[in-house]
């Protein structure tokens, strides 16, 4: 089953497969920028820019936190001191910071942490976050178009991310993301014809 999703970052495609896992398809995805910031308290911290439907700050540095749930206070902390600094250094539209490192299951590729505006964590391995660090694989040449990532989060949940080019020239990458699915709820909107906002609002 294919669908076409509205965001406020543009249109994505999604394609519910059998097996109850979904692909969606995301927004061009890029890296702007490679930086060294200075994070009070904790010195220098080098990291990627990246878009992937949200503004990145992708660092190794995590102050020597485990990306554990265990460390998940001191991981806050300190990504919200990175934040501020990145934030201060030239990089205002920064608002998820994601560190990542060497996973805990074999068969993935990487783990990761991310931080969303409001100091909340993301307990999967983020869409957006995952898209931003495809686009910096791609454009390290570190992962073909194509091939699988296999991305944990904080608590072990596990997207598979790939990439094809959109524009090599600028560094533009269309990433796709694959994970299961599963139905938490379900809801009835009741839509009032009296309501002048019931479709939403509209400029």
């Amino acid at each position: 089953m294919a669908l076409k999703i509205d965001t406020p970052v543009g249109a994505v495609d999604a394609e519910l497969h059998a097996n109850g896992e979904v692909t969606i398809g995301n927004v061009p995805s890029f890296r702007q920028a490679t930086a060294t910031i200075e994070v009070p308290g904790y010195g220098a911290v080098r990291g990627d820019i990246a878009w992937g439907g949200n503004w990145f700050f992708l660092t190794e540095e995590s102050a020597g936190l485990a990306l554990q749930l265990g460390d998940i206070d001191g991981l806050t902390q300190f990504c919200w001191r990175v934040r501020q600094a990145v934030n201060a250094q030239g990089f205002p539209q920064v608002d998820h910071i994601e560190i990542f490192g060497a996973p805990a299951q074999p068969d993935a590729h990487g783990r990761n942490f991310v931080l969303c505006p409001g100091k909340a964590y993301d307990r999967s391995p983020c869409g957006t976050g995952t898209s931003a660090k495809l686009a910096c694989l791609a454009a390290d040449g570190k992962l073909d178009a194509g091939a699988p990532w296999v991305q944990e989060s904080i608590i072990g949940s596990r997207f598979v991310g790939r990439y094809r080019w959109f524009d090599r020239d600028k560094g533009e990458i269309a990433p796709t993301i694959t994970a299961s699915a599963h139905v938490t709820a379900q809801a009835t909107l009741r839509l009032d014809p009296t309501d002048p906002f019931c479709w939403g609002i509209r400029q």
